[in-house]
């Protein structure tokens, strides 16, 4: 099929050497056996520290079956993740890759037991052994494959390319999500549409290709296997006609419907005798769900509070020394089902701060401009010292974890708005205040405080739609990371 006149050349001169079929192939097999290797590894350094328990904990040297079970149980867990498509895996979003990860160690727990029993065998195995080592693998293979995807990042060698289908708002957004979200593994490589662009044109750095012909034709000569079409608004007859032409030679095809502010990690697609549905479950009206989330802050803040109590007594004597006064900052915050409650906060400020911040805002028209648009000063006066050092670490809101306990709070949810910042919250306030806030959440690991007030409202309406234990524990994860950079604090 011949190309359009506007069609750039991709190859090497363009700087997309990913194009190139047989390399990319290559390149993909070699990311798979880096992936099951590192795999193996880990699974037998976590038996080895499983057995050295053991010996330490006075049970005496493994049985000569429990030292026979080790290598297929590796490599039944290799295989299950295999199954659960975690090799490569492409694609997949931090919180559905830990979803599968903890599915697979569960499922091979699950057949070991099994096995035990019905060789008879559950005597001689040790209990000790198992549960230790996979309560190692549970915590450890996340976290040895975050670091492995970033080495592989780092050597260039991570993800598969894509073509993007659509040059509107919705395609340059896909692109910026897939820049952004690099350990997903999908690069944008081209971008084509159903009329010609001018050429030399980018949408957003990534090249224009031409149209959607050129574009699968382009997937054949250099193997890529995966469009996204970008075009929620085109007409359905059009929409239908193109994926029917991209499945000729894109073995995957994505397509973004016209559902913005309603799909979420938990839509699955239905066959209603032959129409196409797409169900919507609402995770957070689940009261098993909310009751599964309740149990992890409790059990969470129960031990996690004993460990860190150390610290926040100590932090308590800074704060007084430096300024006298309370210690702690209660401030009256929106909480779940809009019911207003005590958010507790070391005190960072100097105690007129609210009379003083009125002065600010009516003598100063930037800082006046700056709070309108983030409802907080980069600058901010009225912080103490050990308050910016508090503010800048996120330590000011460890006595947030007696709200926790006291069920007003959740460790990761929406931001605990001010009864002020009502109005600004606008139609979402009733949906965001469904669940209680957090002392985390999407919005602190994603920018903090340099994200404006109306970012922060659009990312806590998606984590209520897209709730799951998963999504928890990927941000609880990356609260850490975050507050370890210092990264977006003041």
């Amino acid at each position: 099929m011949a190309r359009s006149a506007t069609t750039p050349v991709l190859d090497k001169q363009m700087g997309l050497p990913i194009l190139q079929g047989p390399k990319t192939l290559r390149k993909q097999r070699l990311v798979v056996l880096v992936l099951v290797l590192s795999d193996i590894l880990l699974a037998l350094f976590v038996w080895e520290a499983a057995r050295l328990v053991q010996v330490i904990w006075g049970r005496g040297p493994l049985s000569e079956i429990t030292q026979a079970a080790v290598v297929p149980n590796v490599g039944i867990w290799v295989g299950l993740r295999a199954l659960f498509g975690l090799y490569p895996g492409y694609g997949l979003d931090a919180a559905e890759e830990l979803r599968r990860q903890t599915y697979a160690t569960f499922a091979t727990l699950a057949i070991t037991l099994l096995f035990a029993v019905t060789l008879q065998a559950e005597d001689i195995l040790s209990r000790l052994l198992v549960f230790s080592g996979f309560l190692g693998l549970l915590a450890l293979a996340p976290l040895a494959r975050h670091f492995v995807k970033l080495a592989l990042i780092r050597v260039g060698s991570w993800g598969k390319p894509v073509m993007i289908m659509g040059s509107g708002e919705t395609g340059a957004t896909i692109v910026r999500l897939l820049k952004r979200e690099r350990e997903m593994g999908l690069t944008p490589v081209a971008v084509f549409d159903n009329r010609l662009v001018p050429a030399g044109r980018t949408l957003e750095g990534v090249p224009y290709g031409g149209t959607l012909p050129d574009a699968m034709s382009l997937a054949r000569e250099h193997g890529v296997d995966t469009a996204i079409f970008a075009m929620p608004h085109i007409r359905r007859e059009h929409l239908a006609r193109f994926v029917g032409q991209a499945s000729r030679c894109f073995s995957r095809v994505v397509v973004i419907p016209n559902l913005g502010g309603v799909t979420n990690s938990a839509a699955t697609a239905r066959n209603l005798g032959g129409t196409f549905g797409v169900e919507i479950t609402h995770n957070l009206l689940n009261p098993w769900a909310l009751r599964s989330k309740r149990v992890l802050d409790l059990v969470a803040t129960i031990c996690g509070g004993g460990l860190i109590l150390p610290l926040i007594l100590v932090l308590s004597a800074f704060v007084w020394l430096e300024s006298g006064g309370p210690v702690f900052y209660r401030d009256q915050r929106l909480g779940q089902d809009e019911r207003l409650f005590a958010c507790l906060k070391f005190r960072t400020m100097l105690p007129d701060a609210e009379a003083m911040l009125q002065r600010l805002l009516e003598e100063d028209a930037e800082m006046r401009e700056q709070y309108l648009i983030y409802h907080k000063l980069h600058d901010d006066p009225r912080v103490t010292r050990v308050g910016r050092f508090l503010r800048r670490t996120s330590l000011d809101e460890l006595p947030q974890l007696w709200n926790v306990l006291r069920g007003e709070m959740s460790l990761v949810g929406p931001r605990p708005y001010l009864p002020r910042e009502s109005a600004d919250i606008g139609k979402t306030q009733a949906e965001i205040l469904r669940v209680p806030p957090g002392m985390t959440g999407p919005w602190q690991v994603s920018g903090r405080n340099r994200t404006s007030f109306e970012g922060r409202v659009r990312m806590d309406a998606y984590y209520v739609r897209d709730w799951s234990v998963w999504l928890d524990l990927v941000l609880l994860a990356r609260t850490v990371k975050v507050v370890l950079s210092k990264g977006g604090a003041y």
